[in-house]
């Protein structure tokens, strides 16, 4: 009887996951689909004069343009230059994040002092920092990178200390009462059990950082993806800014999906 029933159960676990899984593949298909009927209407439309290719351009200029940009190698060196600040700026919003997080989580008072501070600076809209980033500091690279610091490292410090004081008192009451001290707590339990958290912000903060990136070069910068749009929408060469913003999109779901296949593999292997 207790074997029938566990073959029962069994047998209903895997319907279960066949049906999950044809969910997941229905809803692949159907955003698959609704891409290619976006693209197609966008290019049936231009073609006919419906829209004004010129205004609007079409997914085929956007290629053609594409190949024209990659032949000569101007596309190539914005992209690469737009990566790599990105890049950078993500590397040291996650390092910055967490060691402020953990400085205000070892210093409560200071937490308190500066608690405040911190909201103002993550409700200003960043764009209003930017040019004043430049008229600091120049207009470089360095510059660019600090810009897309200041998007993303306010939120992330707030999320990872907020994260850092709600974690189970319970198991840093017994680290204390196994004689340990903070750096035993921070290093034991806080860090380990925030790791699925460091991983959520990260992925919040890699879209944040290339929003910072392309908002300064934008205002002051000669190369990267950013100088790009502003440069064309100037002289009206829309199917290359519209060009560029597809390959920003592009980038930001091939680094979003990265963090999350991190994250998935960390979450599979150890919980």
């Amino acid at each position: 009887m207790f074997m029938a029933d566990l073959h029962s159960v069994s047998a209903e676990q895997k319907r279960y996951l066949q049906i999950q899984k044809r969910n997941v593949r229905l809803i692949q298909c159907f955003r698959i689909l609704l891409l290619i009927l976006f693209l197609g209407l966008w290019e049936i439309t231009a073609r006919l004069g419906i829209i004004d290719s010129f205004i609007y351009s079409s997914p085929s200029q956007i290629l053609d343009t594409m190949f024209k940009m990659i032949s000569d190698g101007s596309l190539t060196k914005h992209i690469s230059v737009t990566l790599t600040e990105t890049l950078i700026s993500f590397a040291l919003v996650t390092l910055l994040g967490i060691l402020c997080a953990v400085i205000l989580w070892i210093f409560p008072r200071v937490s308190s002092i500066l608690e405040p501070y911190l909201v103002v600076l993550n409700s200003l809209p960043k764009s209003a920092l930017a040019p004043l980033l430049i008229v600091w500091l120049g207009s470089n690279m360095k510059t660019i990178i600090i810009a897309g610091i200041s998007v993303a490292i306010f939120g992330a410090v707030l999320n990872l200390y907020t994260g850092f004081c709600e974690i189970d008192s319970d198991k840093l009451k017994l680290i204390q009462t196994l004689g340990g001290n903070k750096k035993d707590a921070l290093i034991k339990v806080i860090l380990p059990a925030s790791i699925p958290l460091i991983l959520s912000v990260m992925k919040v903060n890699i879209g944040l950082s290339l929003i910072g990136i392309v908002i300064g070069e934008m205002i002051g910068s000669k190369q990267g993806l950013g100088y790009l749009i502003i440069y064309s929408s100037q002289v009206f060469q829309l199917t290359t800014m519209i060009m560029a913003i597809v390959i920003l999109c592009v980038i930001a779901i091939l680094l979003y999906g990265f963090i999350s296949l991190l994250e998935k593999y960390y979450l599979r292997k150890y919980q």
